[in-house]
């Protein structure tokens, strides 16, 4: 299954490469992002967990233990970059 890619992910991507001039703002930025991409996973882990899951079945009708497992499985490997 291909993992989808996060809002805050996609405009990390495409904004990065206007910083990459100036180490200072890059790391800024970086320190940013990964604030924001915590903040992410967590409203969409959040959201599973809170019982607003009817979005959450792939097209295969998988389900899942809880938001962190469907996090992992639909964007997972995005927290690192």
């Amino acid at each position: 299954m291909n993992k989808k890619q996060t809002a805050v992910q996609w405009f990390y991507d495409k904004i990065k490469s206007h910083f990459e001039h100036d180490g200072d703002l890059l790391e800024t930025l970086t320190f940013t992002m990964a604030i924001a991409k915590k903040m992410e996973r967590e409203q969409i882990v959040d959201a599973w967990n809170d019982g607003d899951y009817a979005y959450f079945y792939n097209i295969d009708g998988k389900e899942f233990e809880d938001g962190d497992e469907y996090y992992e499985e639909k964007f997972g490997g995005q927290d690192e970059n």
